[in-house]
């Protein structure tokens, strides 16, 4: 018996100390371990990315995947990974390989088609993941709370219910593909003016319902695997190292498990972005590298924390394609990511005006095309919204592809004036211009005797006009919203001209958000506006312009009367500067003073006075007067709404209403569920959307019955004096709408 033994015990003594040799690596199984594994001077490492000192500039690496925005860094002895992160919401931004343009934000919400809106973001993350990036910098949820932001573009809605309900969606395509994504900029990043200083000061129930709440519906629907917090301060902390924010409202309340990161360059103090529960700093930097290891060796930032966020992001690391040794193709299916952005650009665009149907177009017309921007499109924004795409489909050439005749005169002008005006605004686009400075474009032009000459000659004219949005400055009132003295002249001419000869003039507004309507919409028979609908925009709006594709889109936000009509009119001042607005340029010599001033109103600080009564909660509760409302867009086709009903079973209220298509084309309906609560607890908007969903195809006679889910939790509101959300009881109005000004059916439910 011994002489069985020996030798197996042997043979055992000989695999523990072959086993114990063996170097420990990371899987998804031992990260308590790794943890423990780890120096401190590895922790920091991890904690604070890879540092600026490899960087091309704040957002652009070339390590791995050249152009994206960062990486964390690797510990190769304990076999972790650097893992690459890259803007951004409208496709991958990084350098040197095609990528697809998608629409932006503010026109994937235009669809209102949270299924569409989920199949854009498995085309995204298909690029994220063949391209070797492990996580995509988006989606970007922030409300859209002054039409000046200048990453409106970039973000969905003035409403928090169709924020989050969109985000979601994008994020469940992306990571659908086995790649991440990074909601953002959490929280309450409404402008870009003094971004990195800025102090937003929200009462609690507004943080609440209006700017918290989308994060917390994306969040729950769509579990991100990273949240990035924004560079602003919110009511006095910043937001990177408010642990309240973080810890408390992300992580306790809401029970998300995920990596948060910060945004690049933000926060100052080290030890409390870790400590607030911010488990990344990115870039990073020496000093913050430094920062952790002073912190840990002087005690004043926890082993605990720092534990805890290394934790967060080895979770992080082991679900990534790069940590699988996942063999990316450099080869995404770009051809069919193209056809889905063409047809997400398409179901966005939202069409605000058709007099006597003026739209579709036969294709039979001759067309005078006009405008700079119907020969330049503009398909995205710039900053971290950017793409390096691989083309641009203009109007021109949609039109063209699409079979339409284009009048000689007119193309002939144009391809002159463009070839002068691209060579000009070549000379002072010179390589190295900073990104957060606007590239020249061609300037409009009116030429008076070619438009003259087509109003006989063209059938319709089209004139198009377009607006640049970006990331580190809001727009500009005068320059931006309001249309310039040549572009109002420009449809005021052609206007003139085309009437006068029995003919039409049909607008498209090629634009990241809205514009100022009232001086000039009454001179256009047709107004589309397709917002900034990525590399198919020729062909996506040639579709709608040619009945192709039955517009279907709603707005996601209010046009007023005025901009002066807007709750938070004046938040973001008028300011003519050469320098970035994200940057605090009226202080001099700030240097290392990093302590927060009150000087001036709307700059060092915004106060959110409006509370909860933001876009069309506003101008419905108060009555006001609006351009076109918050959900507001006409179709080819007419729908009627009939057997409403409403049930309220346990902690879901079911909402269910019978849409038909009345018309004589194919075509989707949007129907929106407004609530009217009690309101006598505290005051209340008189209306707010707590559901909404988009028919099918629905062909002329055909019905449907759309039934919408809404929480009982949703119709809560946030009480001030306790602390908590309430939920009134009594009596509350649902009501099925077209828009926010326009209740179809009305079904009342009582809540006890």
């Amino acid at each position: 018996m011994k002489r069985i033994l020996l030798p197996l015990l042997g043979l055992f003594i000989c695999n523990c100390l072959f086993s114990q040799s063996l170097p420990v690596r990371l899987s998804k199984d031992n990260i308590p371990e790794i943890v423990s594994l780890l120096t401190p001077e590895e922790k920091a490492a991890l904690i604070v990315g890879a540092r600026s000192t490899q960087f091309d500039g704040v957002g652009y690496t070339s390590l791995y995947v050249p152009g994206a925005a960062g990486t964390t860094h690797p510990v190769s002895r304990l076999g972790i990974p650097a893992i690459v992160l890259a803007d951004g919401p409208a496709g991958v931004r990084i350098k040197d390989r095609p990528c697809t343009r998608f629409p932006n934000g503010t026109s994937l919400s235009s669809t209102w088609n949270a299924d569409l809106v989920e199949e854009v973001g498995a085309a995204i993350g298909n690029e994220v993941r063949e391209y070797g990036v492990d996580v995509l910098l988006a989606p970007g949820v922030n409300i859209q709370r002054n039409p000046l932001c200048g990453r409106n573009f970039e973000y969905y809605s003035e409403d928090p219910l169709l924020s989050g309900k969109i985000a979601a969606a994008y994020i469940r395509g992306v990571q659908s593909q086995g790649v991440g994504t990074s909601i953002k900029h959490f929280a309450a990043n409404n402008q870009e003016l003094n971004r990195l200083f800025l102090d937003a000061r929200i009462g609690a129930r507004a943080l609440r319902e209006i700017y918290l709440r989308n994060f917390e519906i994306a969040v729950k629907e769509s579990d991100p695997w990273t949240l990035m917090t924004s560079y602003n301060y919110i009511n006095g902390v910043y937001a990177s190292e408010n642990g309240e924010l973080v810890s408390g409202i992300l992580r306790e309340e809401w029970d998300w498990e995920g990596t948060v990161m910060t945004d690049w360059g933000a926060g100052h103090d080290t030890g409390a972005i870790v400590s607030s529960g911010n488990d990344m700093i990115q870039p990073g930097s020496d000093a913050h590298y430094e920062a952790v290891l002073a912190g840990l060796r002087d005690g004043s930032l926890s082993v605990a924390a720092v534990d805890s966020a290394v934790t967060h992001i080895l979770r992080l690391v082991v679900k990534t394609p790069r940590f699988a040794s996942y063999e990316y193709s450099n080869c995404p299916d770009l051809e069919a990511n193209a056809a889905t952005a063409r047809k997400a650009a398409c179901e966005g665009m939202v069409l605000l005006k058709n007099d006597a149907s003026t739209l579709p177009l036969s294709g039979r017309e001759n067309i005078a095309l006009l405008g700079v921007a119907s020969y330049d499109f503009i398909t995205g924004g710039t900053g971290s919204g950017d793409v390096n795409g691989a083309y641009i489909v203009d109007l021109q050439q949609g039109l063209r592809n699409a079979g339409v005749s284009l009048d000689g005169a007119v193309d002939e002008f144009y391809a002159s004036y463009m070839e002068y005006e691209r060579a000009r605004c070549a000379a002072i686009n010179k390589p190295g211009k900073k990104w957060y400075v606007d590239a020249e474009r061609a300037l409009e032009v009116v030429p008076r005797e070619i438009i003259l000459d087509a109003a006989s000659a063209a059938d319709a004219a089209i004139v198009t006009i377009g607006r640049v949005f970006g990331e580190s400055k809001d727009r500009s009132y005068y320059h931006s919203y309001c249309l310039s003295e040549a572009e109002i002249e420009l449809l005021r001419c052609t206007s003139e001209a085309f009437h006068r000869a029995g003919k039409k003039l049909i607008v498209v507004l090629d634009t990241g958000g809205i514009v100022d309507m009232a001086p000039w919409q009454h001179l256009a028979d047709a107004i589309l506006v397709c917002w900034l609908p990525g590399c198919e925009a020729g062909n996506a709006v040639a579709d709608i312009l040619l009945g192709k594709e039955n517009p279907s889109g709603r707005l996601p936000m209010t046009i007023p009367v005025r901009y002066s009509d807007d709750p938070t009119f004046g938040d973001i001042p008028e300011i003519l500067t050469d320098k970035p607005f994200n940057y605090s340029f009226y202080r001099q010599n700030l240097g290392d003073d990093f302590r927060k001033r009150y000087e001036i109103p709307n700059v060092d600080y915004v106060d959110y006075d409006e509370g909860v009564f933001v876009g069309y909660r506003y101008y419905v509760t108060g009555r006001i007067k609006v351009s076109y409302p918050f959900g507001f867009g006409l179709s080819y086709t007419t729908f009627r709404y009939s057997d409403m009903k409403t049930v309220l079973d346990g902690d879901t209220v079911h909402v269910s209403v019978r849409v038909a298509n009345t018309g004589s084309v194919a075509g989707k309906e949007v129907v929106q569920i407004y609530v009217k609560a009690p309101g006598r607890d505290m005051k209340k908007p008189r209306r707010e959307l707590k559901g909404f969903a988009k028919t099918g195809l629905l062909a002329p006679g055909e019905s449907a019955v759309v039934e919408i889910d809404i929480p009982v939790s949703l119709l809560a509101s946030f009480d001030e004096r306790s602390d908590g959300w309430a939920l009134e009881k009594g009596r509350y109005v649902f009501m099925a709408a077209r828009n926010a000004s326009d209740p179809i059916r009305k079904s009342r439910l009582r809540i006890r």
